[in-house]
């Protein structure tokens, strides 16, 4: 099929790669994996499992593998296929996945791999139960708590013991710990009030810690934590783990966050990019049209940046054209290298991820986990 082809062959040069194309600069991605691995051994006993929500990629979750992650976080239940199937021993689907077929294909992967899910509800609790028994598998079971982001998840404290006391009797199923997760801090733009802001995480997440030591279970597992903020669950003494997941691409959205400084943050290179080709030009040079529209860049976080012209704007064209204003000097068929404004939704509208390295491809990988969430 034609939405399958890929846009280049091993060894050609950057002009040769069909556009729009997804690619990423493998020096700086593994660069990215080392940076991550160096920054978590100033918090011994707290695990890194990285989110493939952002690659979707198997070949990049076996390298974050062999760098030291203990597992895989998945969002999707087609993303944890694609990691179980590439070869990843360890997921954790960090997501409700209600209604029994798709319990039976999570129950599937058990067979296959270790598999741990989020809960927030005692029916559906009751239904993985159900599903792993009638398969023979065990699922591991996280409680997830709503520790501010107001999407899913139980009132920390009580109604979390209440969920973890039905795990522990149920048949087919383990309680693993708990699922403390606030995406919304992840772009908070100072240090000082992201670290605020997981301070109030931390709070709620101890409050619940507490009431599952009162009520006599143990927890020994409290999982959370994203690119933005990882730094603080890690030190926090109560986290023993953390997901993050764009820091292997990067985007500009997260450029925007501050340093201690006050200045941009830049622990992470950008290694992700959408590669665009000038398509139409203004005689006037006010503007230039690329063809990398709403089919290749997700606007959901802002537009992308022109990566080597900072000083152009990128303005959505429609479903397949994008403008840049002023054109300047950008002539028709010229390359335009763009910084998406958010990673994980950019990744997910592409078949192939291109590698490049010293100017040419050196590898096509699928982005197996890509799809609307089934």
């Amino acid at each position: 099929m034609l939405a399958y082809q890929k846009p280049c062959t091993i060894g050609d040069p950057v002009d040769d790669i069909d556009t729009p194309a997804l690619v990423v600069c493998l020096n700086k991605l593994e660069e990215n994996v080392g940076k991550m691995n160096t920054a978590m051994e100033k918090y011994p006993g707290v695990a890194v499992r990285p989110h493939v929500k952002t690659h979707k990629c198997p070949e990049v979750a076996r390298m974050q593998m062999r760098a030291g992650a203990v597992g895989m976080c998945c969002q999707t239940l087609t993303e944890a296929e694609a990691m179980v199937g590439g070869g990843v021993a360890d997921v954790f689907i960090t997501n409700e996945l209600v209604g029994k077929t798709k319990l039976r294909r999570l129950a599937s992967l058990a067979r296959q791999a270790a598999v741990s899910i989020t809960v927030d509800d005692a029916a559906n609790l009751q239904d993985i139960s159900d599903v792993a028994t009638e398969m023979g598998v065990t699922i591991h079971i996280a409680i997830e708590v709503n520790v501010g982001q107001d999407r899913c998840g139980v009132e920390p404290g009580e109604p979390a013991v209440s969920l973890a006391k039905l795990a522990t009797s149920l048949p087919g199923v383990t309680f693993k710990g708990i699922h403390c997760y606030n995406g919304w801090n992840q772009h908070v733009r100072s240090t000082e009030e992201r670290s605020n802001a997981v301070n109030k995480v931390v709070d709620l997440t101890r409050k619940t810690l507490e009431a599952l030591k009162a009520a006599g279970l143990e927890c020994p597992y409290v999982t959370g934590g994203g690119t933005g903020t990882f730094h603080f669950e890690a030190a926090s003494k109560v986290f023993t783990e953390v997901q993050p997941g764009s820091y292997v691409f990067m985007d500009a959205d997260y450029y925007k966050n501050l340093a201690r400084d006050g200045n941009f943050d830049t622990e992470f290179l950008q290694s992700l990019f959408v590669l665009t080709t000038v398509q139409s030009a203004a005689a006037s040079g006010e503007r230039v049209v690329l063809d990398a529209g709403l089919k290749a860049v997700s606007l959901d976080s802002g537009v992308p940046m022109l990566s080597q012209r900072p000083d152009l704007t990128y303005h959505s064209g429609g479903d397949n054209h994008g403008i840049v204003t002023p054109g300047g000097d950008l002539p028709v068929g010229s390359k335009v290298w763009l910084i998406p404004g958010h990673c994980d939704p950019t990744v997910n509208l592409y078949d192939w991820i291109v590698g490049l390295r010293d100017g040419k491809v050196e590898c096509v990988w699928p982005v197996s986990g890509r799809g609307p969430g089934n």
